[in-house]
């Protein structure tokens, strides 16, 4: 099969970063690197989708590596796992070709942020303000190339996910559902609730980076990576509900400029100018700084080790950085700055997962999630026509359509960043919105 034709397969299918922000994966496929990395860290605490994959699907996962190389040209192919993903490790093991590799990570913290596993796994840094390809390498997670297999070989485009659903549950579970399935039901499949309903609140992704739910009739999308529940007065959910002026004022009135925010922040190790303990001074102090160092805030992952670990007196430099980098997209600001010499201290001030468990209070979720093949069929699906990075898709059906799994509801405008978005269910076209098509089950 040629490149091109494995780059359109792979847009047909609607297939985007499944770990991360949803990148458009031809785009990345069209593209020339020399090595193609996959990404199986899942380094964020309580999830357990990827590892589970890997090793349930090992073959589609090679495949799709295979698939990837091949299209970018790539020379070697890396399969980046962590040692207690031993049932992965040697499921995949015997399937690889010999210009592929297992390289094994420590199990720290954030050694999922790409930036991080490529050095880990390669020796190469990415500078500041780049990306992986400027240094030769794609990375992509262990769903999506599964979904790059599944496209290119059965012309199979994305219409499940799975996802883990755990925390304050009775019955933790890894589950596959239909793009647009409520998440309250996916909270239903793992028992429901084990704490009572108002005591409760919910985390859309990892403990460390994943959003604050604010509804669970929000649907599933390409993206989603987990549902945590967790008691309202925990403190990651205090944090995020913490608001903007609270966060600058306790800043401006607790920081003593300890430094282990910078000391800590994975970024800064690596030999990015990011330095947290300045960017939080400079806003105390009406951004008195060199111009660099607050633009600085745009390189960061926010990876959330400051606010959650480094801190001793729980202020959150991410989410300063979270604000600084909004006003200066909408500026369109850009971070230009040269890659430093990496920290002498990089290897022994990466975070061990035992120890963020422990610190965010979350021993007694970190527990097993296993694997359910339950189907479930939802009533009706609210598919988001944004589900990755880019513009939303456009609607090619109308009210009242009868669709099928699988069919193309909405296509990309001509030249637009982006992937076209396909039915999760046979089924009826019940509304069209500026945000969502809504299917109603057959």
């Amino acid at each position: 099969m040629e490149t091109k034709d494995i780059v359109r397969k792979v847009y047909e299918a609607g297939v985007v970063g499944a770990g991360g922000a949803g990148f458009p994966t031809h785009v990345k496929l069209g593209a020339k690197a020399e090595i193609v990395l996959v990404n199986g860290a899942e380094c964020e605490p309580l999830l357990k989708v990827d590892q589970q994959l890997a090793a349930r699907h090992a073959a589609e996962l090679v495949r799709g590596l295979a698939l990837s190389m091949q299209a970018t040209g790539a020379r070697e192919g890396i399969v980046a796992l962590k040692a207690k993903y031993a049932e992965a490790i040697a499921a995949i093991t015997p399937l690889l070709r010999d210009d592929m590799r297992i390289h094994i990570l420590q199990d720290v913290y954030p050694a999922g942020d790409e930036v991080i596993t490529i050095w880990m796994t390669t020796g190469r840094r990415v500078p500041p303000g780049g990306i992986p390809l400027n240094i030769g390498v794609v990375v992509n997670n262990v769903q999506t190339l599964i979904n790059v297999a599944r496209a290119v070989d059965h012309d199979r485009p994305v219409t499940h996910r799975d996802i883990t659903v755990t925390g304050a549950v009775r019955q933790p579970v890894t589950v596959t559902l239909p793009l647009g399935t409520p998440l309250r039901e996916a909270l239903a499949l793992a028992g429901g609730l084990s704490i009572p309903a108002a005591e409760a609140a919910f985390i859309d992704g990892g403990p460390m980076m994943g959003g604050l739910l604010e509804s669970l009739d929000t649907p599933v999308s390409k993206t989603t990576g987990g549902l945590i529940a967790l008691p309202a007065d925990h403190l990651l959910i205090r944090r995020r509900r913490t608001d903007m002026r609270s966060i600058i004022s306790m800043a401006r009135t607790v920081c003593e400029q300890c430094l282990l925010c910078t000391e800590l922040c994975p970024r800064h190790l690596i030999g990015h100018e990011l330095p947290p303990h300045l960017i939080v001074r400079s806003v105390n102090y009406n951004h008195v700084a060199q111009p660099s160092v607050l633009l600085s805030a745009l390189t960061c992952s926010e990876c959330g080790i400051c606010e959650a670990y480094a801190c001793p007196v729980e202020i959150s430099p991410m989410r300063i950085n979270q604000e600084l980098k909004a006003q200066f997209r909408k500026e369109g600001a850009r971070y230009q700055g040269e890659l430093r010499k990496a920290d002498p201290m990089i290897e022994g001030r990466l975070l061990p997962v035992g120890r963020l468990v422990a610190r965010l209070g979350l021993t007694r979720f970190n527990v097993k999630a296993p694997w359910s093949d339950a189907v479930h069929a939802p009533e009706r699906v609210w598919i988001r026509l944004r589900q990755h990075i880019g513009v939303p898709a456009v609607p090619c059906i109308r009210v009242g359509d009868a669709v099928r799994c699988g069919q193309r509801i909405a296509d990309m405008p001509a030249n637009a960043m982006g992937a076209p978005v396909h039915a999760s269910i046979d089924g009826v076209v019940e509304s069209i919105g500026a945000d969502a098509i809504v299917i109603k089950g057959a």
